[in-house]
């Protein structure tokens, strides 16, 4: 992967954005003298150009990237990641694990609050890991806590949990935004208007469709952030976005198209960072004609992934296979067509009994991230030469995840989150007890053992090798034609400071960020 860069993009550039300055004259998100009192002390209002509004406010039930990004800063989890994807300390300040791997004890925060006031303790995260666990709750991080078999609150800040079995990859699950802790009398119902986390900050207003402002949380037990509020401003269009952060009617935005960040000019900066989430077809394996291999392997070989890279983001990416954990990386070439084999291709579908090709749909979303739409045309013209016809139905992003959580297509280009744990990444969709193996709409015994023996693995070479071979085994398979990973460019302002974009994607740094 390319390391994070930062750039200052070209001259040319720069001039455009300086002439829409000029045009606007004093925009409303420039700090100045006049607007501070005179003093030139910073107002700590940050405004974040998104493209979409959040479609949730509930941790446990989010998978929209954009609701994610909003809800990371209002909740808080067990553990967090570092910027080299390292697991530490969250509201869990330490933990120990018994030597036959069974027992973890967590030593919990003190002083922790929640944003209505009451207090953290141990009974908060039995009752949070108890409902995400309930079905009825469909939580989209449930078969996180699927080792899990009982938990216990020996004192209010003393944690111990027992598995079913070890757990090599649990610290990384309870990283998640999935496996947040909310009050132990928390009303679900009324999560969307009343929002109650530990995070650094709480939610101030909410207009749909336009913006959602969050306010700091002065008891967050990080620190309360030098920002005083954080605007996530819903300006459809990403070109958009970018005049008005030459405009400087917003400070910060985080593209995912590298044409678009190239025409952020003047003095914004834009940083490059290399992120884990997979851009995948997946294929409903459930479904006719996709139950049999021989068609998802004719779709697998007869898609060029360096083109639909090319085509989608500028070739700003990696082409990969199932898993891009730096620790358990897979390698892209271990299918069973390398490169683009259009005539296998065509061979594949003659043994499924489609030697006069086949039809099929396609759903991607329009509105959610910038790719998809070129990534599915692209690939939709690749397959019409090894003989399958596909009609594409672009869907805005509400419209989507309904279509994509209900398995109601044929194909869907899709862009999925990955963790540093593979297990933590797949356990939820490719195993038979998976939360989001409906989704996946594949699953097999051989698989289930292969997963269980990777998560029971203490040892670091030999998950390497389990892994290896589970993704050799998607890859036979093909459940979901595995694409690339792309780059966040994150653009700012130059009196943003202290944000540091990660390889994770998550903003949990806002909580350091503050307008210079």
């Amino acid at each position: 992967m390319k390391a994070k860069r930062q750039r200052r993009l070209p001259k040319l550039v720069a001039a455009i954005g300086v002439s829409a300055l000029a045009l606007t004259g004093c925009a409303e998100g420039v700090t100045t003298d006049e607007q501070t009192g005179g003093d030139g002390a910073a107002e700590q209002n940050l405004v974040i150009g998104v493209t979409t509004d959040i479609n949730s406010l509930n941790p446990w039930t989010a998978t929209q990237y954009q609701a994610v990004d909003v809800l990371t800063q209002m909740y808080g989890s067990l553990v967090e990641f570092d910027a080299e994807l390292n697991p530490g300390p969250g509201l869990a300040e330490s933990w120990e694990v018994s030597e036959d791997g069974l027992t973890v004890t967590f030593k919990l925060r003190e002083g922790v609050t929640f944003s209505d006031g009451s207090e953290f303790d141990a009974e908060d995260v039995i009752a949070s890991y108890e409902t995400i666990q309930d079905p009825e709750t469909a939580a989209v991080s449930a078969a996180n806590l699927a080792s899990i078999d009982a938990m216990e609150a020996t004192d209010p800040h003393t944690l111990e949990m027992t598995l079913t079995q070890p757990d090599a990859a649990l610290f990384s699950k309870l990283s998640s935004l999935g496996t947040a802790i909310m009050p132990s009398d928390v009303d679900l119902a009324d999560v969307e208007n009343n929002p109650v986390g530990t995070g650094g900050f709480t939610l101030q207003d909410r207009s749909p469709n336009q913006s959602v402002t969050l306010a700091a949380n002065p008891d967050y037990w990080y620190g309360a952030p030098a920002l005083e509020t954080i605007e996530f401003r819903v300006i459809p269009d990403q070109s958009a976005v970018v005049s008005a952060l030459q405009a400087g009617n917003v400070q910060m935005a985080v593209f995912d198209d590298a044409t678009v960040a190239s025409t952020v000019g003047g003095e914004i900066t834009v940083e490059e960072t290399a992120r884990l989430d997979m851009h995948v077809l997946q294929l409903n394996s459930e479904r006719e004609p996709m139950n049999d291999v021989n068609v998802r392997l004719a779709i697998s070989c007869a898609i060029d992934r360096e083109g639909v890279l090319e085509s989608a983001a500028m070739g700003e990416g990696e082409v990969i296979g199932p898993i891009t954990s730096p620790s358990f990386k897979s390698d892209p070439t271990d299918r069973p067509c390398p490169e683009r084999d259009v005539e296998q291709a065509k061979q594949y579908l003659a043994d499924a009994g489609y030697e006069d090709g086949l039809s099929l749909k396609m759903i991607a979303m329009q509105d959610g991230y910038s790719t998809a739409i070129a990534e599915a045309q692209t690939i939709q013209s690749q397959l019409a030469e090894a003989g399958i016809e596909v009609e594409l139905e672009p869907l805005e992003s509400g419209t989507y995840v309904d279509r994509w959580i209900a398995t109601d297509f044929d194909m869907a280009v899709a862009l999925n989150g990955a963790s540093a744990d593979p297990d933590a990444t797949y356990g939820r969709y490719f195993t038979s007890t998976g939360n989001l193996n409906d989704v996946a709409a594949f699953s097999t015994d051989e698989l289930d053992a292969l997963f269980l023996e990777g998560r029971s693995e203490s040892d670091p070479e030999a998950r390497k090798e389990i892994y290896a071979e589970i993704s050799g085994y998607l890859e036979d398979q093909a459940p979901w034609i595995w694409l690339f990973t792309g780059y966040n460019y994150t653009a700012m302002a130059p009196q943003v400071q202290g944000f540091e974009p990660l390889v994770s994607g998550s903003l949990l740094g806002l909580r350091d960020a503050s307008i210079g």
